[in-house]
């Protein structure tokens, strides 16, 4: 169990960073540009909000065992409030939201929370 984190972390990482390198060549296959649209902070942001809020989780384990999934939830609301803070003005500003603009930050966010599911699921059931 001790280096669940560190495993987590590591996971994510490796994903993200592929994810990364995949999206930008599909970027450049299409000739559009390859760092528009906040996309380096929104992986960034992504991976760094992922593992604290795993950690924060594997911290508060024994002491909130019950509560885990509300504060799981807790996370995916911070989530979206640094998407709205951060994103969304500098998306809005010209009135609408493209699809560029969305898989920038959505394609991280998705994995992220894809990755962070599945690695909760597993942690939780090796506890009972």
């Amino acid at each position: 169990m001790k280096h669940t984190f560190t495993l987590f972390s590591l996971k994510l990482i490796i994903v993200l960073t592929a994810a990364f390198a995949i999206h930008l060549f599909i970027l450049s296959v299409n000739s559009l540009p390859l760092f528009d649209d906040k996309i380096v902070l929104a992986y960034i942001v992504n991976a760094v909000l992922a593992i604290t809020i795993f950690g924060f989780l594997f911290k508060m384990k024994e002491k909130y065992k019950d509560q885990l999934g509300f504060l799981f939830l807790g996370g995916s609301l911070l989530k979206f409030l640094v998407f709205f803070i951060v994103f969304y003005p500098f998306y809005k500003i010209d009135g609408n939201i493209s699809k560029l603009e969305f898989a920038a930050f959505f394609v991280p966010y998705l994995l992220s929370l894809v990755l962070e599911t599945f690695s909760l699921a597993k942690w939780l059931n090796k506890m009972e």
